[in-house]
């Protein structure tokens, strides 16, 4: 057993990679969301000589199988752009085809006028290919991503027409896409790319449902507190569960949510109570008022209480 080995915790359900082995038989193992847990040697059996022993599997690490395996979605109805997070601070970007089609894709990042390179390559069925890496804190920065699809047809069939999609990366939306990577099993904030719904005309739709149904009464907005307090563990029962980028999304959601009640129920300050811990939580918060055109102003409040772990929000 050396540094650097994949073992599986014997009195645990979790994997990871030996980062630390002390004289004394105590080793420290990070597992998959960035976090280190300590155990014995006695406790860990690395993964490759274990599984090798009993199913003939070879030394190597895992990938992604490069042929075609079962396909879990309806036909053309799964091409994603998947942000699978390996820690707290950085993300890999999939390229999912979970298709029956294979494709020649060029994926690029676009600056203005300019434009770099990702990937270019044919990704057949039911493969799931990593093209780059990216870090949470600088999302602001990243560039569009622009992705182009042209269908590769083997035999004499009626022609597929080629598409292409451009995404930019709002903050504000992004942790609302999060799911279960296809081939990969994991969570990860998927981004559809196909779209084979038939568009519709709104305007006609919309005649249509009013002629049908008169326009519902708008029930009032329920009232929030004016103090909400952001910890996990008042917002998630089993919050030991997730990950820190998860727990990051439901109260960045919560935020938003608290905040919009308030400001649709006329109310003019409300606190949130963020606490301290690395600051990305009061970072992301300040950010997102800074940029709201009916937030009068915010500050750092009832410092004797919470120190700098609460921001007071003016609503104008």
């Amino acid at each position: 057993m050396n540094i650097g080995d994949r073992v599986r915790l014997l009195h645990r359900k979790e994997e990871g990679i030996i980062r630390k082995i002390s004289k004394s038989g105590r080793i420290e193992v990070e597992i998959e969301d960035g976090f280190i847990i300590p155990a014995m040697k006695s406790e860990a059996v690395v993964i490759s000589e274990a599984e090798k022993s009993y199913f003939g599997t070879s030394d190597e690490p895992d990938i992604i199988s490069e042929t075609p395996v079962a396909i879990s979605a309806p036909k053309d109805q799964g091409i994603y752009l998947a942000f699978v997070p390996i820690n707290d601070q950085n993300l890999s970007l999939y390229l999912i085809n979970d298709s029956k089609q294979n494709y020649l894709i060029h994926i690029s990042e676009v600056f203005g006028s300019n434009q770099r390179t990702l990937l270019a390559e044919s990704v057949k069925p039911g493969i799931a290919k990593k093209f780059d890496d990216r870090l949470l804190k600088e999302m602001d920065q990243w560039p569009a991503f622009l992705l182009r699809f042209l269908p590769i047809q083997n035999r004499l069939e009626k022609a597929i027409p080629p598409f292409e999609r451009q995404i930019k990366i709002k903050p504000t939306q992004f942790f609302k896409h999060l799911g279960t990577a296809p081939f990969l099993n994991k969570s990860a904030y998927l981004f559809h790319l196909e779209q084979t719904t038939q568009e519709l005309d709104i305007r006609a739709l919309n005649q249509e449902l009013g002629k049908l149904n008169p326009k519902p009464v708008e029930s009032p907005v329920s009232k929030p507190s004016k103090t909400i307090d952001l910890h996990i563990e008042e917002l998630v029962d089993e919050h030991q569960q997730l990950s820190n980028s998860e727990k990051l999304r439901i109260q960045l959601e919560t935020f938003e949510k608290k905040l919009d009640q308030g400001v649709r129920a006329g109310m003019d300050e409300m606190t949130f109570i963020h606490g301290l811990g690395n600051g990305v939580l009061r970072k992301e918060i300040h950010k997102r008022l800074s940029q709201m055109e009916n937030i009068k102003y915010f500050q750092d409040t009832q410092k004797d209480q919470w120190g700098y772990g609460a921001t007071l929000v003016r609503i104008s």
